[in-house]
């Protein structure tokens, strides 16, 4: 069982030396993942394609075997991208024999649609509050509502009252159409409030307009129509958001004030109800095919449970070349995931290099459009080299804010099931402390690519940079601050940042050594009883080394 520690003053001029070495293999990725030469490793682009081999060439330097497709390191992630266009677009109230148009950019942007070039709806539109259905608590924005060929009207966000979880799933935006689709609407405007543009300024929105999206596109007749968008949508005949400065438009002569229903909506009490006239949406895209690669490698575990898969994730790329900043247009993104990748290379060199083999098998995965809705993930959680019954436990990496020395670690997502006591025992293992999620609102459980493999029913956890200064002066969350109004999907988050390797080293030691003691123990992870996500997606747990899987 290899879980050997080492004590504190054991080897200490070996150890350090160590940690040297780490430190440097660390920081080259880093810095090879943020050079220019990559172009901001868009996905579907040749300077994410340059990362990708780069990648792969590291998997093979550490000695891990190919588990992507064709005997490769590379799996073939379809993808379909699609931007919007300015001429055909539209977003029009029809009232009292007068036509309302919103100005494109300015007040509305359509969505780009998936599913056709081309698409115009005029039909009734009907306000659904939140567009919340929870029936755990009782709550239905729907209750009473008739959307059959209608186009709803919905806000963003969730009820306060159901509890950071529940509200972070009953709050995205593809649990919302999912609902809207199941009760027959043929079209959704999306309701900024100001809340959402303190978060993120309509400004910013409106400038990207022509940046493309992307969707995972359908392969075969068991996810829809052959090469179709895999969650497009495609009832939805159009979709479109208005900001939060034109949302009051919307809403004239309803005999409700838009300031009125966001204080319902904060205050639980909103309430759906029809509205005047008709509305038009017009949603023209160009779409076309792409594909971008997830990277993988598998490290063989040795005895019963070897059957059973633990898998790595890092996202490797990022948005790409953008709007010139201070002269600049390559968004390097250094820590946003660079770093990531660089930590989740450190670990499998520290696990390939163990005195004894995992028990249980490991798979590494840098997975290709997380910045465009967790793609690369969700398609590996679909297509898994093995079956997918042998997936037993996520660790993620995302964006380590390691920006200043910390004494700690935040392992998001851990308490939702039987990982915190293993993340807990790692943790002493290594000699770092845990904190809680310092931002539970800001649900990042559900934001980076381990939500796809909860939606599996996998256990998972993200680990994120520490809260607590290792030193007088230290402000690990003060620097993390000023990198997201700052540098977060700019330019400046580039290889200059005074990122702290020793931490990065320490976290792959943890990532790491979470990961033998998943490997070593005699049960798999399971979410903890009345759990919300293990209650909407866990599965039965088979017996250790139940499932037998077969790699590619």
């Amino acid at each position: 069982m290899a879980l050997l520690v080492l004590s504190a003053g054991c080897r200490r001029d070996h150890d350090n030396a160590a940690t040297r070495a780490a430190q440097a293999r660390i920081e080259a990725d880093v810095r090879r993942l943020a050079d220019d030469v990559m172009e901001g490793r868009e996905a579907g682009t040749r300077g994410h394609a340059r990362a990708a081999a780069y990648v792969a060439a590291r998997f093979r330097q550490l000695g891990l075997i190919p588990a992507g497709d064709k005997g490769g390191y590379l799996q073939h992630v379809p993808l379909l991208r699609a931007v919007r266009r300015r001429d055909g677009a539209a977003l029009v109230l029809h009232r009292d024999g007068s036509d309302h148009a919103f100005a494109f950019a300015d007040e509305f942007l359509p969505a780009p649609d998936f599913n056709r070039a081309s698409s115009t709806v005029t039909a009734p539109a009907v306000f659904v509050g939140q567009g919340v259905q929870a029936p755990e608590t009782g709550h239905d924005d729907f209750d009473g509502l008739d959307l059959r060929g209608r186009i709803a009207v919905v806000l963003g966000g969730a009820p306060a009252r159901l509890g950071p979880d529940a509200r972070a799933f009953h709050g995205s935006l593809r649990r919302k159409l999912e609902l809207l689709v199941a009760r027959g609407a043929v079209g959704a405007v999306l309701v900024s409030t100001r809340g959402d543009e303190a978060q993120r300024p309509w400004r910013q929105i409106a400038a990207a307009w022509a940046r493309p999206a992307l969707r995972l596109r359908c392969t075969t007749a068991e996810c829809g129509r052959v090469g179709g968008a895999i969650d497009g949508f495609a009832e939805l005949r159009a979709v479109a958001a208005v900001s939060a400065q034109a949302a009051p438009r919307l809403f004239a002569g309803s005999g409700h004030d838009y300031d009125a229903l966001l204080a319902a909506a904060d205050a639980g009490t909103l309430r759906g109800f029809s509205l005047p006239g008709t509305m038009t949406l017009g949603t023209p895209t160009d779409i076309r095919p792409l594909a971008s690669p997830n990277v993988v490698a598998r490290l063989p575990g040795r005895g019963l449970r070897a059957a059973d898969h633990i898998v790595f994730t890092a996202h490797l790329d990022h948005v790409g070349i953008g709007v010139p900043v201070h002269g600049d247009a390559v968004y390097n993104g250094a820590l946003d995931n660079a770093l990531g990748v660089a930590v989740m290379l450190e670990s499998a060199r520290e696990l390939a290099r163990a005195p004894t083999p995992p028990q249980r098998s490991l798979l590494f995965v840098a997975t290709t459009a997380e910045e465009a809705g967790l793609l690369g993930a969700d398609w590996f959680v679909r297509h898994p080299p093995v079956l997918p019954a042998a997936l037993v436990a996520n660790l993620n990496l995302d964006m380590p804010l390691l920006l200043a020395p910390a004494d700690d670690v935040v392992p998001i997502g851990s308490s939702h099931s039987t990982l915190q006591a293993t993340v807990e025992a790692a943790a002493r293992d290594v000699g770092v402390g845990l904190s809680a999620d310092p931002a539970p609102e800001q649900s990042m459980f559900v934001r980076s690519d381990q939500y796809p493999f909860i939606r599996a029913g996998i256990p998972a956890v993200y680990l994120a940079g520490g809260v607590e200064g290792a030193g007088w002066g230290d402000d690990p969350e003060g620097a993390a601050d000023a990198f997201l109004r700052e540098r977060y999907h700019r330019p400046g988050d580039d290889a200059t940042q005074p990122i702290q390797y020793a931490d990065a080293v320490r976290l792959a030691r943890l990532n790491a050594r979470i990961a033998l003691r998943i490997a070593a123990a005699p049960e798999r992870p399971r979410w903890n009883a009345g759990d919300f996500f293990g209650e909407r997606f866990g599965q039965p747990v088979s017996r250790p080394g139940e499932a037998i899987a077969t790699p590619r």
